[in-house]
Parts: structure tokens; sequence; C-alpha cells
């Protein structure tokens, strides 16, 4: 099995050349077999030329880098806009680049979180990533609810708000489930919420960079992601935000700051914001340039390879572990449908953290585990290679008795 992971890989190379990964620290070969890209993407070897760039820059021109860098700072979140509006089918004034992910999500939620009357109730999944329980939770207080009673999880959106509809004001999920890999039916979810009368909004954490993305089209509300994860922007990199065009110039309530009004008059320092007609009068702060050119950077390798041609050998590498596990006997708990899932692959043991740390310190392979029980695997398709699956494969079997 070895020697067809090895065929398949000159059949159907990534990009694994375009990366450093870290070297292995036990085993048999000398970089890490890498499947924690869910958790951390790995570094692109573009980024410290051109982060070094802007440090540069900063030496050489002080404050005047904001206009004359090579890529000046003032307009700089605008690189961003529309690769990242093409990653995640938007129109470019439908999408920013700000903040983190909980921030945006909270930002957005001043707005779209609107309770009135008995349609007050926020649905979540039942296994939503944590930040994403607390933040919902921590809104419904801000507007004096009880968010046990506020806040509902479900492991079945659509039956929910069938059930629910006319008391629902707010629908807001994990378009890929960070713990089992699950794939959501993102467009119907959306379609059934936004006939019911509530906004749907998405966290796309697992899901941007990983599986194909239509927002605009799909009808979301609002949306936002993290760049760290498949975007491979860094540890807590810049993340991003999606406002559909409906409501941009609606007058929906913001929080605002300096970065929420028009750049033309910025700089009249006017007391009143002037708010621009796009995602962009979400922006509360000048943009993080250190922050933001690894970003960049990674944002245009998606460019230039594509999301089709990425989520074709996803789907191809995703398979081929599934199908090394299948004679393990190992539960997987991620749905076998390619259709249903991204590349993330959730395995089901006993000693979910214990086995993390004995695949990496034993056989040089990286994954990650949530406790108790869930080890998480990653084949990412710009990095990750039939190898790395046969090595995490063959470590599982013998580890797990198979």
């Amino acid at each position: 099995m070895e020697d067809r992971a090895h065929r398949l890989d000159a059949e159907d190379p990534g990009h694994r050349d375009l990366f450093h990964v870290p070297p292995a620290e036990s085993g048999d070969h000398p970089e890490t077999a890498y499947l924690a890209g869910n958790s951390l993407g790995l570094q692109p070897r573009a980024v410290r030329h051109e982060l070094l760039e802007e440090l540069d820059a900063w030496a050489r021109l002080g404050v005047a880098g904001h206009l004359e860098a090579d890529r000046p700072w003032l307009p700089y979140h605008e690189l961003l806009r529309e690769p990242a509006a093409r990653l995640v089918g938007a129109l470019p004034d439908e999408t920013v680049m700000m903040n983190s992910l909980t921030v945006n999500l909270h930002l957005l939620m001043v707005s779209f979180y609107r309770p009135a009357g008995e349609r007050a109730l926020i649905v979540i999944e039942d296994t939503a990533f944590p930040s994403d329980s607390y933040a919902v939770r921590s809104q419904a207080a801000v507007h004096g609810l009880d968010p046990d009673r506020t806040v509902v999880r479900t492991d079945d959106p659509l039956a929910t708000i069938r059930e629910h509809g006319d008391r629902i004001a707010l629908v807001m999920l994990g378009g890929v489930n960070y713990l089992t890999g699950e794939l959501m039916d993102i467009p119907a979810i959306t379609a059934a919420g936004r006939a019911a009368g509530a906004v749907v909004g998405w966290d796309l954490a697992h899901a941007v960079g990983n599986v194909p993305l239509r927002l605009h089209e799909w009808g979301v509300d609002f949306a936002a992601w993290c760049s760290y994860k498949y975007l491979n922007g860094g540890p807590g990199a810049v993340a991003g935000a999606f406002v559909h065009e409906r409501h941009t110039g609606a007058g929906l309530p913001r929080f605002e700051g300096w970065w929420s009004t028009e750049p033309a008059t910025r700089f009249e320092m006017a007391p009143v914001s002037r708010p621009p007609r796009s995602a962009d009068a979400w922006q509360v702060s000048n943009p993080p340039i250190l922050a933001m050119s690894p970003v960049r950077a990674s944002l245009e390798l998606f460019d230039a390879v594509g999301m089709t041609a990425l989520r074709a050998r996803s789907e191809r590498l995703t398979a081929f572990l599934q199908s090394l596990l299948d004679p393990t006997g190992v539960e997987v708990v991620t749905p076998r449908d390619p259709a249903w899932r991204g590349c993330q692959l959730s395995l089901r043991v006993g000693d979910a953290g214990g086995l993390s740390k004995t695949l990496r310190h034993r056989y040089g392979v990286i994954a990650d585990s949530r406790e108790p029980d869930i080890l998480r695997l990653a084949p990412v398709p710009l990095y990750s290679t039939y190898h790395d699956c046969w090595r995490a494969a063959t470590a599982i079997a013998r580890e797990e008795g198979a």
C-alpha cells in the first residue's frame, strides 16, 4: 500500500513545495505527515519575503508608508477583498477582511440579531464550537434575555426551523462542523431560515478554503471566517466577513469606528461617520498590515490553483485515507459521502489526546484531538500527500491494535 501511495503522489501531486513542512521529530521520514491544517495551516514559503518587504517599508518610510509603500498601507485591506470574495462566492463589496472570527461574529450580530417579542430564538448546532456558543449566549444576555431559553441547540436545523420558525430571530451554524467534519447544507438551511422570517448567518472557519462556497447566490445574510486554518494565514491571522448586498446601505445598526466611514472623507475628521455601501461599513479599526500580509500571500495561492481543482484533489485524498482506515475498525464519525464533508475525517478512539501525542512523538504524524474521544485528520489538498495518509493510517492501526 505504501507503493500505491507513492504512485498516487506522482500521478496527483499537490503544491507541497510551496510550503514549509515541519521536520519530524521521530519515525522513519524527515518531514512530518502534517494532517492538522484544520487547526493551523502550514506557512507558505512566500510569506517570509513579503512580510519582510512590509517591515523594510516601515523601516525606510515610517508613517509615509501609509501612502508611499509599494503596497500602501492605507488601502491595504482592499488587496485582499477580491481574492477573498472569489473564495467565498461573493461580490467584492460584500466582503471585508478584518479583526478575528469571534469579534466579527459579534459585530455582525449587533446588526443582525434583533429580537422582537416572541421572535428571539437563536439556533446553533448541538456540537457548535464553544466560542460560537459563548458568543450567541452573550448576545442574548446583552438583550436582557435568558440564554438558556433563547439559544436552541439542534442536530437537525431544518426540523428545528420547521418547528420554531415564527420564534427564530437568528440561525447561526458552522458551515463545516469543527468536531465531526460534516458539511452542512448551507443553501437549503439558508433558504428555510429566511423563508421562516429569520436571519441566517454562518461561521465558515472550517469551510473557507476547504469546500466551494457561493454565499451571494445562496442568499446568506452574513458570514464570518478565520484565516489561520485552511487559508494558511498564520496563528491568529486576520479574519473575514461577508454581508449580502441587500443589507449594505440598508441603515442597519452597527458599531462604528474610523474605518467605518468613506475613505474619501476619512481625513476630514468629521464627527459623524459616512459609511460606504459595502461590507467595509462594518470595519471599526485600521487594518493590521503585518497580520494581513501573510493572508494576502496565501490568497494568491488559492487564486492560482483554484478551489475547483483543490476540491477535486481533496475528495481523492480523503477517500484514500478513508479506504486505509476502514480495515482498522476505527470508527469514522464523518459522513462517508464526499458531498457532505470537507477534507477532515474525525475518528472516535479511546484516548484521543494520548493517541495524538503518540502519533507525533513516535511516528512523526501530526493530527489533533478534541476531548474526550475524537481524533481529527485533515489531508489538506494544497500540501498533504497520499503518503501522509498512509503514514497516519498505518500508525493508527498499530496503536489501536488493528
